[in-house]
């Protein structure tokens, strides 16, 4: 059980890690926070620092939710454990401790974490994403409904509860993160994927 709320909390840290954050001071870039939609992700980067930033960045939130999952798989194959390190990571993405609790909105943690979890819905996310993301040129709408889809995947692939509640919970936060991106997708304001504004 001790070591159980260690991996939690182990995943929580690692979360908290932003890789937008180390990114953009390592590479002489302004914090992306208050750049653009002030989000501190692989997209804002990629708007006001480039692919490489962008590229980094996603790679680093990615292999958080890879690296604490992995770590949980290798300790335990408690299903509980392993979908309480899944949410925690993500959480520690959206809020980070390090960073004063301001995070990104965490899809790239998110696809990460679920990878590992089961590959077969870490492979459905992206296809859904990438799909989205080439057919209407928004990532953030490619998040949203590749978010929806999430729990959906879970149900079909794995019929483990725990990870259908903790994939319906991260769809929830997900969208609730996405809320401005809604708003301006709704008002016809929402940036393209390569645009610059």
């Amino acid at each position: 059980m001790f070591v159980d709320s260690l991996l939690i909390i182990l995943a929580y840290l690692i979360g908290s890690v932003s890789g937008a954050l180390i990114v953009c001071r390592l590479m002489g870039l302004p914090d992306p926070r208050t750049q653009g939609s002030g989000n501190p992700g692989a997209t804002n980067v990629l708007r006001h620092g480039g692919k490489k930033a962008a590229l980094i960045t996603l790679g680093f939130d990615i292999f958080k939710g890879v690296l604490a999952v992995l770590i949980a798989k290798w300790l335990t194959q408690e299903i509980i454990v392993l979908a309480g390190v899944t949410i925690a990571v993500f959480l520690g993405h959206l809020y980070p401790i390090f960073f004063q609790f301001r995070g990104g909105k965490g899809v790239a943690t998110a696809f990460g974490a679920l990878l590992m979890l089961t590959w077969q819905v870490g492979v459905a996310v992206l296809i859904s994403w990438l799909s989205i993301a080439a057919l209407f040129r928004y990532s953030s709408l490619a998040a949203i409904l590749t978010a929806i889809l999430a729990p959906a995947y879970l149900f079909w692939f794995t019929g483990i509860l725990e990870y259908i509640i903790i994939g319906f919970i991260i769809s929830v936060l997900l969208i609730w993160r996405h809320r401005s991106n809604i708003h301006n997708l709704l008002d016809g304001k929402e940036n393209k994927i390569g645009s610059k504004t």
